[in-house]
């Protein structure tokens, strides 16, 4: 999946807006949301605790239709 977001990569700026953009996304809070892997790169693997990977593509792909 590809997020853009408009924070600088700095002082963990960029991974603080990648998890507010997927928390408010996904509806669960903030803190449910961790970049694990990528923290000072452009690419990153994120962990959504409380949801499944069915879950998570359920409400992504309903967010996707709403927007087309």
């Amino acid at each position: 999946m590809r997020l853009r977001v408009t924070a600088a990569p700095v002082a963990g700026a960029a991974n603080a807006a990648v998890a507010q953009l997927l928390a408010r996304a996904l509806d669960v809070p903030p803190s449910a949301v961790s970049v694990v892997k990528g923290l000072q790169g452009r690419a990153k693997i994120v962990e959504i605790a409380g949801l499944g990977r069915a879950e998570i593509q359920s409400r992504l792909s309903s967010i996707l239709t709403r927007a087309s």
